[in-house]
């Protein structure tokens, strides 16, 4: 090229900035329209956004290399512009970021004098967009620091590197505060916060800046008291640290690896870690706080009731609707429920009006008692209470019980949890206006008889019409996509659910329950797990409420159920897809060409606590108690990051399955099965518990617990045998139980802590197995456990199998 017209096109290029994304901002380069920065790596991009529906724009902080916009912070979120061609990110005169247009010159502004200590004069600074997430304000002279970043100032979004706390010195706070709704960046009710005062400093999320409803525990040097996980998250993916010095103290984090992630406060007022799926093209949730979302106050506003069984979680109460079905649905119940018909408070003493007219109540049982508390009422009895009540027009409930007396409610209710009778839920008397409460009884009048009569034959000819309707739209193939239905499950039709899986040509796997198929949603290039189930004896009722029922079981470490599929005999269940595939697959490799990377002994370790984490939630803190029925390698399925996800919970019950189903499944001598299988008594969940314990085995050492080989003869070796008999030895002999693959490279005291754990799950005696919820606080090293005895089942077959150092 001619060196002349080379020299043209850098000066050119250097004349027009908007030529090429540029990853700052000078007194030069200002940002509008729609220009934005691209950090160096382009993992991160700046710029004008809208997040919803209304012309309002934000200048904001979002993951590049994301085909969504998922801001992570954003600058003006309390005020937003109209125009961004009209508005600019810029360096102003005095050195600060400012965001500006012609009729508001200081829409927002870094105010580097008023927060930095230090003296450098801010008239050469520099805006610079980091490959962090990290937005950086520097003075020219002296790029090394610092004069303002964002990291000290996050809005919903904790990245890896940023910082909770408190700088000391300038009074800054870093704290999360959530999106008032999904498309609504402007400051919510939840805010989340490091406690600075005193040396036992704790995370804790507060609603409307008042109601603490969350903390993490105080800081023991390691850990957060009430975040066990913690300890293995560090040895994993995750690095945690606490800085207190006389300057600042904060609460930060970084993540092993290249994988996309976030901790936000959600608009649920939950605080999440997520980890982005590009096969899924969605996030997937790797943790959460509360971990129940229930548990986070007034989530369904005043008026509303969260209930843990089914989703949507919240609802309006009987006689209220959504104040705003928009917000609502957004994400934003703030505004909760307005009464369909108000109070006649003027009728309800005796002396006025007919008493059909009066305010009447509707028993809610179940519930827990909402917020605010109430007022004590001296009554004698439950009419008393219920007419001290009806005497206030500012009474909105009450409850009475023998012991407790007389509690009446006056303004909003807050709150409110349904099924609440496992943490001592009563019976709530909500007050509403008589034309809200059906009455049942019998009516004898004339003129209400040719009503209904006339009411019903019209509501005859309206169903009659609406089914003709509906059979003309099928008939047409239009009756409609996929509804959501049971617990916000999704009713799939069977021919989209062929379109999807390609005619379920690409077979994931298959086991007891059916055969797994890869499918892509269409609508959102979304990747699902297809189960078509083999062996259902239930009808069509019967298996919408049992689906139901798994639908609305959700945990970080149980795979999800997005829906099911009943056509004629076929019967399908549509799951969250796992892109690293079944636990099984990663150990038991055979060093093919389609091997996995054999996972290091801290992501096994990672895999047994989260699996025992899952199975302890279906033991112990569903509603009601999940047996497996199942337990092994293949029904642990392993996400994005290898964090596992039990799969086919339930499906024990749904099938019906017998004892001689359950008994085909036996592998190698004894397999995963409890003894109790065999002998025919009554399952428990300690018969999961025995099956883990074998698995446990199998992800100690690699292999199959009953291990065949070939050489002239057949010897059959059975691993835990060999374990129980190295635990007899001492603690020194368990290293050798590890997979030869890891080349000794593991936690000595954490191996011995899994062999011992193993051992006591496959006692005999289901009475000397430990619940999941013990075996839990035995991996995280919060309770210590002893030398379990030799079963004395591996004893009979250790001397019958003779030398076992043949394994």
């Amino acid at each position: 090229m001619n060196p002349w017209l080379l020299l043209l096109l850098l000066v050119l290029s250097s004349l027009n900035p908007s030529s090429s994304a540029s990853n700052s901002i000078s007194v030069k380069q200002p940002l509008s329209g729609t220009q934005k920065l691209i950090s160096d790596g382009g993992k991160f991009a700046l710029g004008f956004f809208k997040p919803g529906k209304p012309d309002y724009y934000y200048i904001g902080i979002w993951f590049n290399k994301i085909s969504k916009q998922y801001p992570v912070w954003v600058a003006s979120r309390d005020t937003p512009v109209t125009d961004p061609t009209t508005t600019q990110l810029k360096i102003s005169a005095d050195g600060n970021l400012v965001l500006s247009n012609r009729s508001n010159p200081n829409i927002w502004s870094t105010n580097i004098r008023a927060n930095s200590t230090s003296s450098t004069t801010t008239t050469t600074t520099l805006a610079v967009l980091l490959d962090t997430g990290n937005l950086v304000v520097r003075d020219v002279s002296n790029p090394n620091i610092a004069l303002w970043q964002s990291f000290d100032h996050p809005t919903d979004t904790w990245l890896p590197g940023g910082k909770l706390g408190h700088n000391k010195v300038t009074g800054v706070s870093q704290q999360l505060t959530s999106w008032k709704s999904k498309e609504d960046p402007s400051s919510g009710l939840y805010r989340m916060e490091l406690d600075p005062e005193g040396s036992t400093s704790q995370l804790s999320i507060k609603w409307n800046n008042s109601r603490e409803y969350w903390t993490s525990g105080t800081w023991n040097g390691q850990i957060f008291s009430r975040m066990p996980e913690m300890t293995q998250r560090q040895k994993v993916n995750f690095y945690f640290g606490y800085v207190n010095d006389t300057t600042e103290n904060y609460f930060t984090y970084s993540i092993k690896g290249s994988f996309i992630s976030r901790t936000i406060l959600d608009v649920s007022g939950q605080i999440q870690h997520q980890t982005w799926l590009f096969d899924s093209q969605e996030w997937t949730l790797i943790w959460s706080q509360p971990a129940q979302p229930c548990d986070v106050y007034s989530l369904c506003g005043p008026y509303g009731s969260c209930d843990q069984n089914v989703k949507p979680y919240c609802k309006c109460l009987r006689g209220f609707s959504e104040k705003s079905p928009t917000n609502w649905d957004l994400g934003d119940r703030s505004g909760g429920c307005a009464r369909n018909t108000q109070l006649q408070c003027s009728r309800n003493s005796s002396e006025y009006g007919p008493a059909d007219q009066k305010d009447k109540f509707y028993a809610m049982s179940d519930t827990g008692l909402p917020d605010p508390p109430p007022i004590s009422v001296q009554a004698g009895s439950a009419s008393d209470c219920e007419q001290a009540c009806l005497n206030s027009c500012s009474c909105t409930a009450y409850s009475y019980g023998a012991s407790a007396g007389c509690s009446v409610w006056y303004g909003d209710l807050l709150d409110l949890k349904e099924h609440a009778s496992t943490g001592g839920g009563s019976t709530l008397f909500l007050r509403l206006a008589a034309s809200e409460i059906i009455d049942m009884s019998p009516k004898t009048n004339k003129g209400a008889v040719i009503r209904a009569v006339t009411g019903g034959a019209a509501g005859c000819l309206i169903f009659l019409v609406v089914v003709l309707v509906l059979i003309w739209r099928r008939r047409r193939g239009t009756a409609g996509k996929s509804k959501a239905v049971e617990g916000g499950l999704l009713a799939f039709r069977y021919s989209d659910l062929q379109r999807a899986t390609n005619n379920f040509s690409e077979k994931l796997g298959g086991g007891a329950f059916g055969s797994v198929f890869k499918g892509i949603l269409p609508d959102s290039n979304a990747a699902i797990a297809v189960k078509k189930l083999e062996g259902l004896r239930q009808g069509e009722k019967q298996f919408r409420t049992e689906v139901s029922t798994i639908g609305t079981v959700q945990h970080v470490n149980l795979v999800r159920l997005y829906g099911f599929c009943s056509h004629g005999t076929e019967k399908l269940l549509v799951y969250e897809y796992m892109p690293n595939g079944s636990l099984d697959a990663h150990l038991f490799q055979d060093g093919g060409a389609g091997a996995t990377t054999v996972p290091d002994w801290t992501t096994r370790y990672q895999i047994a606590l989260g699996t025992a984490r899952g199975l302890a939630y279906l033991h112990e803190q569903c509603r009601e108690c999940i047996i497996h029925c199942d337990i092994k390698p293949e029904n642990v399925l392993l996400d994005a990051c290898m964090a596992p996800k039990v799969a086919d919970f339930g499906l024990a019950k749904l099938l019906g399955r017998d004892f001689s189903r359950v008994l085909t499944s036996m592998r190698g001598t004894i397999g995963y099965l409890a003894p109790e299988w065999i002998a025919g008594v009554a399952i428990t969940a300690r018969a999961d518990v025995y099956s883990y314990g074998m698995m446990l085995f199998e992800i100690i050492s690699g292999k199959r617990n009953s291990d065949q080989q070939g050489d002239g003869e057949i010897k059959i070796g059975f691993f835990p045998i060999l374990a129980a008999t190295r635990l007899m030895e001492g603690e020194d002999a368990m290293m050798s139980l590890l997979d030869p693959r890891l080349k000794g490279e593991a936690d000595a005291e954490e191996v011995t802590r899994a062999c011992k754990v193993a051992c006591w799950c496959i006692q005999d005696n289901e009475h000397s197995r430990p619940s999941m919820g013990q075996v839990v606080q035995i991996l995280e090293g919060v309770v210590e456990v002893n030398m379990p005895p030799m079963p004395r089942t591996l004893q009979l077959l250790a001397d019958n199998m003779g030398n076992i150092n043949s394994l």
